[in-house]
């Protein structure tokens, strides 16, 4: 742990780490609170989903979009006032909700809010290397991974206390100042001023970051890793409910992000390897350990099987974001980061899909078996490209 306490006391990270984790609280808030509320206002689960579905939309195409102006304008310029648009459209959610308005109508505004969610998280990531020593980018990237787990832990658990306490709507409120107010500070911190004034102003067409091999190889990459962690997302609850527990398939999925929080924080202690050598193992080690999840007997040997699944997802995300930081264009870092995560968020909305269809048909155990069969492509895909992973 010293490594971390090493960063976390480093000028500035400590300031950085909390204003970006606040501003990433919608992260895990929005999806849980929308679909209470909407619910709740419309007696409709079809218009709720449908509305978290167009902000998932909207945050995948307004990331890169959004990376791509902040390396080209800067960030204090950026993500403030995409900020305060997100926090405005929750509202006009609640409004146009509490109005009796129509479908369309907040079908634009979930669309809107996911759009202008701040990418504080890709600009954090591409300040690392002039914040830390190299000796700490391992374990700084780690902290980032497992701090997004942090998010999908605490988040639907906050969601459900405040709407227990208040409504759901007191939770889309919580979001909306949360991301505010995150934003504000960190863009108010030195080092954010310091990016706006470093970056590379240039310019590479309508692809952008994707001129970079190694950005292309990684978003490629990453949707079948996205598809198959997508699919345990909706067969995990699926095998609950076959076993008879269904009101255990959140601890379930809860366990399994504790494992990534775990495997994550591990990573960043390990000793100092070859970056893309270790990325394409942690790769071909997670289809492996998401198979013997077709075979668990029971809930609680499911709970033991999830935590050595879970512990993967955390150091995969990190190493990838790492090699991002170094086959990136210059001056489009932060527009690169946004691209396989991008790509990962696709993914698991098409796995999620998928394995709908999967568990009403052949069942929950061949959810399992396919999801493990397309993260495995993920892996291939990092294999065959891995010549552009190395850092130019």
């Amino acid at each position: 742990m010293r490594r971390y306490l090493e960063i976390l006391r480093s000028p500035w990270v400590g300031a950085l780490v909390a204003s970006s984790l606040l501003s990433r609280l919608p992260i895990g808030i929005n999806a849980l609170a929308i679909v209470l509320y909407l619910r709740e206002q419309t007696g409709s689960f079809a218009v709720a989903g449908a509305v978290s579905g167009t902000m998932a939309a909207g945050s995948a195409i307004g990331a890169p979009l959004q990376g791509r102006l902040v390396d080209r304008l800067g960030a204090r310029r950026i993500l403030l006032p995409v900020a305060v648009v997100h926090a405005v459209s929750l509202g006009a959610i609640v409004g146009l909700a509490e109005l009796s308005s129509p479908t369309i109508a907040l079908l634009l505004c979930g669309f809107v809010a996911g759009f202008a969610i701040p990418p504080t998280s890709s600009v954090l990531r591409s300040m690392w290397t002039d914040l830390l020593q190299p000796r700490l980018h391992q374990a700084a990237y780690a902290l980032d991974s497992t701090m997004i787990e942090l998010i999908f832990i605490s988040g639907p658990l906050l969601t459900a206390l405040i709407a227990a306490i208040t409504s759901p709507a007191g939770a889309l409120i919580v979001s909306a100042v949360a991301v505010v107010t995150g934003t504000a500070i960190f863009t108010a911190l030195p080092p954010t001023a310091h990016v706006d004034s470093s970056h590379e102003r240039e310019h590479h067409g309508l692809l952008g970051a994707l001129t970079s091999p190694g950005v292309r190889v990684l978003v490629i990459a990453s949707f079948p890793t996205g598809v198959g962690l997508g699919m345990l997302e909706v067969g995990i609850p699926a095998f609950s409910r076959a076993e008879g527990a269904a009101e255990l398939a959140g601890v379930l999925l809860a366990t399994w992000s504790f494992g990534s929080l775990v495997g994550g924080l591990a990573y960043g202690m390990l000793p100092r390897r070859s970056l893309s050598r270790t990325h394409l193992a942690i790769g071909a080690l997670l289809p492996l350990a998401l198979l013997p999840l077709a075979l668990a007997p029971s809930v609680w040997v499911m709970a033991l099987l999830v935590i050595p699944a879970g512990c993967l997802i955390a150091p995969l995300l990190a190493t990838r974001n790492e090699i991002v930081g170094g086959v990136a264009p210059p001056g489009m870092r932060t527009e690169a980061y946004t691209w396989p995560i991008t790509s990962f968020v696709g993914g698991i909305a098409a796995g999620a899909a998928l394995s709908g269809a999967l568990v009403e048909g052949p069942g929950w155990e061949t959810a399992f078996v396919i999801a493990a069969a397309i993260s495995a492509a993920g892996a291939v895909a990092a294999f065959f490209g891995r010549r552009t992973l190395m850092p130019a």
